[in-house]
């Protein structure tokens, strides 16, 4: 098999990879745990684990990232300029292309610090745009570990309100929030117990993998994060670290009690993201069939919301002519941004060639 491109999402806490043959088809994706935050070493071993496994051969490799946000680095321009760094000592004699948001690819030997602000954190707008150009209109919602990104598209364009993180945050195009890593904390200040609000406790006791392990929605691949208390991913563990987080100790006995606070967690966080999607589609009127287009190991969520907000739901995966599945079980859809940069690239290598 020749490869026509590789794209990699590097983040603060997974490094992603995608891999296109020469059809453009999506043959292969990968995922390994990346704490960045404890230092460059991580990210060495974590490409260079992807690369062992990965298909050799002479291609272009497209970059994108949100690891330049971890506090290793003394500042986001400090933390692009080292991944950018580490990553061509890793792909030497390679052509490697940098994903600048909306000013598109920059090849690596070109960059400069004019770049450093739209390089940082514009993975969101690789997976939107590559939505966008195969579906038109519609709401892009992608629900990871830790984040969910949520775009307006609308003949073709992404109709961002905001580019950067702050700007983001402000619009409600990003809501940090995910299934995985989230602190429960920081979901829910109170939940419903035994008929009755409770308040929880401010303590890193629980994340929201426990939560999602309890209601059975969560894929134990995609859980590569140590738990709160550093024991194991299990059902009965997960309800003891749940439990901990209103001041009570787990019996075996007791699993229904949690299952149902692990409920009702969800819930409101599925409704925090309920209502930035609506603020989204209050922007533009959509017609009834455009889709809601799910991606992340959080869409699952994406279709539940499709059927409250009235529209048809549509798996990122569904946008590629053709696709593998990848390591651990993860999805194209799991790896949306690292897939769309390299669909993009390839794209956009076409075009010059031309």
């Amino acid at each position: 098999m020749r490869v026509n491109a590789i794209g990699w999402d590097i983040g603060g806490a997974h490094v992603k990879a995608a891999v296109l043959n020469d059809h453009g088809y999506c043959v292969a994706v990968y995922q390994q745990p990346c704490p960045l935050w404890k230092g460059l070493d991580q990210l060495r071993n974590a490409v260079s684990m992807i690369l062992a496994d990965m298909p050799g051969g002479d291609t272009i490799h497209a970059i994108t990232m949100t690891g330049e946000l971890v506090d290793l680095f003394d500042n986001r321009d400090a933390g692009v300029i080292s991944i950018i760094d580490t990553m061509r000592i890793l792909l030497p004699d390679t052509e490697i292309l940098i994903f600048a948001g909306q000013e598109g690819f920059v090849e690596h030997s070109k960059i400069a610090a004019e770049h450093y602000e739209i390089i940082a954190s514009a993975n969101w707008l690789a997976s939107a745009s590559f939505a966008a150009q195969q579906v038109g209109s519609g709401l892009f919602v992608d629900i990871g570990s830790t984040t969910t990104d949520i775009l307006l598209l609308c003949d073709g364009q992404v109709l961002a309100e905001g580019v950067s993180d702050y700007q983001r945050l402000l619009s409600q195009e990003l809501i940090y929030t995910g299934i995985v890593r989230t602190a429960v904390m920081a979901v829910a200040q109170t939940a419903l117990d035994k008929g009755r609000e409770i308040g929880l406790m401010a303590e890193y006791f629980a994340t929201m993998a426990d939560v999602y392990r309890l209601t059975g929605e969560l894929d134990e691949g995609h859980d590569q994060t140590d738990t709160a208390d550093g024991a194991e991913k299990t059902v009965f563990a997960s309800a003891k670290r749940l439990a901990r987080m209103i001041g009570c100790d787990f019996t075996d006995k007791e699993l229904p009690r949690w299952q149902q606070l692990a409920e009702d967690i969800r819930a409101q966080q599925l409704y925090k993201i309920q209502r930035a999607c609506q603020r989204q589609l209050s922007r533009q009127t959509l017609e009834k069939d455009s889709p809601l287009i799910g991606a992340g190991v959080g869409r699952f969520l994406v279709k539940q919301l499709a059927l409250i907000l009235g529209h048809p739901y549509m798996d990122f995966s569904e946008l590629l002519a053709e696709h593998a599945d990848g390591n651990e079980g993860m999805s194209t859809a799991d790896c949306a941004p690292a897939v769309a940069v390299a669909c993009l690239a390839r794209e956009y290598r076409n075009t010059l060639v031309r």
